[in-house]
């Protein structure tokens, strides 16, 4: 599995930074059946449709994914959790992010997402 995850992340921030048409295009291909996002401000997202629709927002300008770590919780299922600092509008964002993948058909795919800025 070695960087799979980190690979997946960093496609998905490349995504957000291309525009809504590319960001939701990719979550809507690696997201699980039944996912789970959880934001800044105690938002909370579990409709995999909402997810879909939130990622069509204003793209990022830049990221930066720092100190990744991923680990197997078994030969199905993975984490990741990193730093990011990212740029949207022009306004910095900083936050610690973990990332649950389960393997859905042979592949991998987003089931649980936070954010805690920091």
């Amino acid at each position: 599995m070695e960087n799979e995850l980190v690979a997946l992340e960093t496609e998905g921030w490349h995504a957000l930074c291309a525009g809504p048409a590319e960001a939701t295009a990719f979550y809507s291909k690696v997201l699980a059946r039944e996912p789970v996002i959880m934001l800044t401000g105690g938002l909370r997202i579990t409709s995999r449709d909402q997810i879909i629709e939130s990622m069509g927002g204003p793209p990022w300008s830049a990221f930066e994914i720092i100190d990744p770590k991923e680990s197997l919780l078994g030969s199905d299922a993975g984490f990741l959790t990193y730093k990011v600092r990212a740029d949207r509008e022009r306004t910095p964002y900083t936050a610690l992010l973990s990332s649950v993948y389960v393997r859905e058909g042979g592949e991998w795919k987003l089931a649980l997402h936070q954010h805690t800025p920091y």
